[in-house]
């Protein structure tokens, strides 16, 4: 009984998915947009915070003054440059949703538990594994860490980004845009009611 509930919810955003694989397309985009925004509006904030004198650019010099306060303006311009867009996009996006008749709006796709919660501490590790990596082939294994400016490391952190995005995003994306462009021209099947 259960099963035949699931597969018919399942069948309920593919038909959903199919009707409104515009809409579905835009919000993929915007959330890829966002990501990418947020990791410059960070790269940017960085190498403004040197420049202005918010921070020292060696990190041996760093206080807990610095870091704190590193961290509180990080924040303050990633909402005012990505939060602000990505509420109004929220908003338009939940009167979109609101309008959709009753029926449509049946089909969800959060209502599911992730058996990947506890991925962080992989990703963790993945993360200082390509940074010492990017350390190795910068040259720089033997030089202490504290001479690292926080251009480097904020720079170290984007490459590995971008390689991350190339190993994993690239392959992700093009077997999504196939499953999405399968099942979009895949032929409809009349239901029991026979609509």
């Amino acid at each position: 009984m259960t099963k035949q509930i699931s597969a018919e919810k399942d069948s309920d955003c593919k038909n959903f998915i199919r009707k409104h694989w515009g809409v579905v397309a835009i919000f993929v985009v915007a959330a890829a947009l966002i990501v990418v925004g947020a990791v410059y509006v960070c790269w940017w904030f960085s190498g403004n915070a040197q420049t202005t004198g918010l921070v020292p650019s060696t990190l041996n010099l760093w206080t807990m003054d610095n870091v704190v306060m590193f961290i509180l303006n990080l924040i303050f311009w990633e909402l005012v440059i990505i939060g602000i867009p990505v509420a109004v996009g929220a908003v338009l996006g939940w009167q979109w949703w609101k309008r959709l008749p009753a029926e449509e709006r049946d089909c969800y796709f959060f209502g599911r538990r992730s058996q990947s919660r506890n991925v962080g501490g992989a990703i963790s590790t993945l993360l200082f594994i390509a940074f010492a990596v990017k350390v190795y082939v910068d040259g720089k294994w033997n030089v202490a860490i504290s001479t690292y400016t926080v251009n480097y490391v904020v720079d170290s952190m984007i490459t590995i980004l971008v390689w991350m995005a190339a190993i994993l995003a690239i392959p992700a994306t093009i077997v999504i845009l196939w499953w999405i462009h399968h099942e979009i021209t895949k032929p409809q099947l009349k239901d029991e009611k026979g609509k």
